[in-house]
């Protein structure tokens, strides 16, 4: 074979591919009539067999990888998904495929649930009895705040710097809540000590800001945002148990195919996650401490927002709608 005559004639197909696909790059597949998109494909199957000779007879590793940066492009183009395709799967996710696989997993997230509330029931029965159990859950300053002050921490760490905080709030809420997720490779175990040690936190905090008359106050900074982020906490807690349940009772699959069946479903309730954690990392920074709204309508705010999550993960999915259509 020679290679200088076989280059020199395969030369003009790959600059045409290369012309073909910058114009697709910069102005979308529509710039190309269907007889150019025609030729497109035809150039790409083409220059993937010229890439498989190159391989295969060591023409030159520049050749090589010109071909297969070439090769790479014109698949990319060819096998996309058009944009508004892909946007309309993320509306037919967030529309039917969270709400089902919340519903399929429900008892990893009443489990999850639970394991919070657990804590939370013994945090508060051990913070009542006994005042030093508050102090190796919460720090020192914020105890001698609430019991000296008479005043709670969390307005004055927000107020005047609203964006920043909603900001850091966003940060740290989803820091939490895939640590939660994250924690299910230690066989599960990892996610049930965090939902428990929170659950813990929370309840002992509970008791201190109830035992110096600022339950009222504290809960109507917690309900507006709390109705959605911890709601968040607790399907990330479920994602986790999936994974441990993968690696733990794989049942009928090998553990590998476990891991990936209940992985992807883990994974979809954590995509589903995210929106719920920046709209309360926005609410908590911007709403939950404002002096403007009294406590009664922030509790009415996180009621509203709670009974519409648990509407929207009820709804039926998307089968169902096309049957009775």
């Amino acid at each position: 074979m020679n290679v200088k005559r076989w280059i020199a004639r395969r030369e003009p197909s790959w600059k045409q591919l290369d012309s073909l696909l910058k114009t697709v790059e910069k102005r979308g597949i529509r710039a190309l009539s269907a007889e150019q998109v025609k030729q497109m494909a035809g150039l790409y199957r083409s220059v993937s067999a010229d890439l498989a000779r190159s391989q295969s007879r060591n023409l030159g590793k520049t050749l090589t990888q010109q071909l297969q940066q070439l090769t790479l492009r014109a698949y990319s183009q060819i096998y996309q998904k058009p944009r508004h395709q892909s946007w309309q799967e993320v509306w037919r996710f967030y529309r039917y495929g969270f709400p089902e696989i919340v519903q399929r997993t429900w008892v990893y997230l009443a489990l999850s649930t639970g394991l919070f509330l657990l804590g939370v029931l013994i945090g508060w029965w051990y913070a009542w009895g006994d005042p030093d159990f508050i102090s190796l859950m919460a720090p020192p300053s914020l105890i001698a705040k609430v019991q000296e002050d008479g005043e709670l921490w969390m307005g004055d760490l927000l107020l005047g710097k609203e964006p920043v905080g909603a900001a850091e709030i966003m940060t740290n809420n989803l820091a939490v809540t895939f640590r939660t997720f994250g924690a299910g490779i230690l066989a599960g175990l990892g996610t049930v000590f965090i939902l428990f040690f929170n659950g813990l936190l929370i309840g002992a905090i509970a008791t201190l800001v109830t035992q110096n008359n600022l339950a009222g106050p504290f809960w109507g900074f917690v309900a507006p945002h709390g109705s959605l982020e911890l709601p968040a906490i607790f399907f990330a807690g479920a994602a986790g148990l999936l994974i441990g349940r993968a690696l733990l009772f794989p049942g009928q699959y090998r553990r590998g195919d476990a891991l990936k069946v209940y992985g992807l479903q883990a994974a979809k309730i954590m995509f589903g996650v995210i929106p719920l954690l920046v709209i309360a990392g926005i609410i908590e920074g911007f709403f939950s401490p404002s002096p403007l709204f009294a406590d009664g309508v922030k509790y009415l705010v996180g009621l509203v927002l709670f009974i519409a999550l648990v509407i929207y993960c009820l709804l039926p999915p998307e089968t169902s709608q096309k049957t009775s259509a």
